[in-house]
């Protein structure tokens, strides 16, 4: 997945530490030993040019929605698309608001959509479409199947994941980032909590449904999957989908837009003004959310002692960490050649 510009805000020293994502990307002005205010816009994001590793991500997302307990917002993380996608998420919904409301409705169309990196939002989309459409039924029988090992793989991968949004915060943590971070796992373990109720998945169940469980799509550590499995809707979603009921679809793709509005254009306005604030909430999200991913738990999602088969579960979450890592890994190369043959 070769695709990073040379375009690095100037500020930035371009060696970044190995297996490091790419970097907040907004220009600062640090003094020593204290981190400068950020401003109100982001610079410099760096472009993601290459459709096929844009495909691949968005199959990856695509993936792990399916999974109760895996966020795709943490794959764009990892990924190292998380900031790109949600600017492109707000230009897309100011375009629309611009194209409604006005004033100049076709210049301000125009300029919104010129904004948007297409290159990465429509093969990330074809890919999420395809994986989704393609793997929601084999992947739902895998984890009804094995569940203990299903859960010990995303354990080990969600895990790894947390050391992204820790480098992104610049690390260097002082008693407001502690209790930030465990605010964050404080509210991902209550999310994870929440005892499963068996609803009927009738429109008005399912139209906030959709608009709670896509905003897991943008926040890294929160399941969308998890939110519908807690709902009790995740066996009818999946199955609408596996049978192509295209009225539930279409039903569930609208809230989930109006959902993905307020979802975007809230974390834009967090990740340009309180990036290294929004980037340590989100570790402890991801950390506290590792409930639902513990291997041994009872039907009712009651948490179990390790059984007999915990070298063999531990072995596999170690893998799914290590995995994670490399792919960190690949992505801070990218991004940093770039910086240093510029």
């Amino acid at each position: 997945m070769t695709d990073a510009s040379p375009n690095v805000a100037p500020d930035r020293t371009p060696d970044h530490p190995a297996g490091t994502a790419s970097e907040p990307r907004v220009t600062e002005t640090r003094t020593p030993g204290a981190h400068a205010a950020e401003p109100a816009e982001p610079l410099a994001l760096p472009r993601h040019r290459n459709p096929l590793g844009n495909l691949l991500r968005g199959a990856l997302i695509g993936v792990v929605e399916t999974v109760p307990g895996v966020s795709g917002g943490t794959v764009a993380l990892v990924t190292g698309i998380y900031d790109e996608l949600i600017d492109a998420g707000h230009h897309l919904t100011r375009a629309m608001a611009r194209l409604l409301l006005g004033p100049d409705r076709r210049a301000g169309l125009r300029e919104h959509l010129g904004a948007i990196p297409w290159i990465l939002v429509i093969p990330l989309v074809i890919g999420m479409g395809t994986a989704v459409l393609t793997v929601a039924g084999p992947v739902a029988r895998l984890v009804e199947t094995h569940p203990q090992t299903m859960r010990a793989l995303f354990l080990g991968l969600v895990l790894g994941s947390v050391l992204v949004p820790i480098r992104l915060s610049d690390g260097s943590w002082r008693v407001p980032e502690l209790w930030r971070f465990a605010l964050g796992a404080a509210a991902g373990l209550a999310i994870t909590s929440l005892p499963t109720s068996a609803l009927e998945p009738s429109p008005w169940i399912i139209a906030p449904a959709a608009a709670i469980a896509i905003c897991a799509l943008v926040l890294p550590g929160m399941s969308g999957s998890f939110i519908l499995l807690s709902l009790g809707l995740y066996q009818p979603t999946l199955q609408a989908v596996d049978e192509r009921d295209l009225g539930y679809i279409a039903w569930f793709g609208l809230w989930a837009c109006v959902g993905l509005v307020v979802i975007v254009k809230l974390m834009r306005r967090l990740l340009t003004r309180h990036h290294r604030g929004t980037m340590v909430v989100l570790a402890g999200v991801m950390v506290g959310a590792l409930r639902s991913l513990w291997p041994w738990q009872e039907s009712s999602g009651a948490l179990s002692a390790p059984a007999s088969d915990w070298p063999l579960l531990l072995g596999i979450a170690v893998l799914g960490v290590l995995a994670v890592q490399l792919l960190v890994l690949v992505e801070g190369r990218k991004i940093a050649r770039p910086a240093t043959t510029a």
